[in-house]
């Protein structure tokens, strides 16, 4: 079964005065078959309001913070490092326990 990853903003940080959002709070969950496992981070940002390409609070979409987290983390080496530690859970390389 393949691996789903599911990109989530959990919350932003903004300045009211401006509308400009100054953390995005993100999370990424992976999902196989009965195997799951997140990861979870926060992404300053330093929004220019006189930019063309500003965008102010009350009209950003998930989207667009999605697509700024993954411009400043690597959205490869996440979803590479969640796979790994799917591949842990399905095929376990240490226990824990009593022999008896």
């Amino acid at each position: 079964m393949a691996i789903t990853y599911t990109w989530t903003i959990d919350t932003v940080d903004r300045t009211i005065a401006t509308g400009g959002i100054t953390t995005i709070h993100w999370r990424c969950n992976a999902v196989d078959g009965d195997h799951s496992v997140g990861s979870y981070g926060s992404v300053g940002c330093t929004p220019d309001p006189s930019a063309a390409d500003f965008i102010a609070y009350d009209s950003v979409t998930e989207a667009n913070c999605i697509a700024w987290v993954q411009a400043n983390i690597s959205k490869d080496d996440t979803e590479s490092g969640l796979a790994s530690q799917i591949a842990k859970l399905k095929t376990p390389i240490t226990g824990s326990g009593t022999p008896w």
